[in-house]
């Protein structure tokens, strides 16, 4: 059998240097060609081809990985529009104008659009939701951590957290959202969902979703504790979307979640 040819853009940022180690030894899958916005700034074997040109990383591969910045994955999802192939994207931060282009790109290719590639933060998602929905008068509290060098925040993760939490109680996490407090603020209101942002040092990812009420708490959390997490989770869903229709999903999906 044949190995799936898996093309990886953003092959010079911290998960696609991950993917190409964790695709070295795959036994259904390989890569078939690395793309760099800019300068490739490592040395890949000398046999994988790599490119400038999204033409060329297309016309490569059965799938493409995007692992890159919001306007990287605009301009690959442009492309994508007159040249359909499955996608697997895992860039967050991205903002309204590029979602709309990703949910235009999958009326024509099947895209799977995740903000954490986790296996493990796809139960979570699930988790918080049941959670959310039972423990109907707890107060929900989010806290996130990563390295230093993490540009947006709070991270896709947090929100997409925040977002189930809310969709269990029929509400909209953009009007019941809390960044920060300071100052004389006033108690906590029912609804409101906080979901806070630490930055520091390595850390690879930290999520907690707790459920506060009188007398006890319920704590749920995810730690990455290496990048493999979000490359073996791409990988795993590269496999499954290639046997998709077209149409939208997410990590979930590919856990039949």
């Amino acid at each position: 059998m044949s190995k799936l040819l898996i093309g990886i853009h953003g092959s010079t940022g911290r998960v696609g240097r991950v993917l190409i180690e964790n695709l070295k030894n795959d036994e259904e899958a390989k890569i078939a060609c690395l793309h760099a916005i800019d300068e490739f700034n490592f040395t890949a074997p000398q046999e994988i081809k790599k490119t400038n040109s999204l033409e060329e990383l297309f016309n490569s591969s059965g799938v493409v990985i995007d692992f890159t910045a919001p306007s990287g994955t605009g301009t690959l999802l442009k492309y994508a529009l007159t040249n359909p192939k499955p996608l697997v994207i895992g860039t967050t931060g991205l903002n309204g104008a590029q979602l709309a282009l990703l949910k235009q790109a999958a009326q024509s290719m099947p895209v799977l659009y995740s903000t954490n590639m986790s296996l493990g933060i796809a139960v979570l998602n699930r988790l918080v939701e049941l959670a959310s929905e039972k423990l109907r008068d707890f107060d929900i509290e989010i806290v996130e951590q990563h390295h230093r060098f993490k540009k947006d925040a709070p991270s896709g993760t947090a929100l997409t957290l925040g977002e189930h939490a809310a969709k269990a109680r029929g509400l909209e996490l953009d009007k019941v959202r809390v960044s920060g407090r300071d100052g004389i603020i006033g108690q906590r209101s029912k609804d409101e969902i906080a979901v806070l942002a630490l930055r520091g040092g390595d850390i690879v990812g930290r999520h907690t979703v707790g459920f506060y009420n009188d007398g006890e708490f319920v704590e749920l959390n995810h730690t990455a504790t290496s990048r493999d997490t979000f490359a073996k989770g791409a990988i795993h869903a590269a496999k499954w979307i290639i046997n998709q229709p077209n149409g939208q999903y997410n990590i979930s999906d590919c856990l039949g979640l």
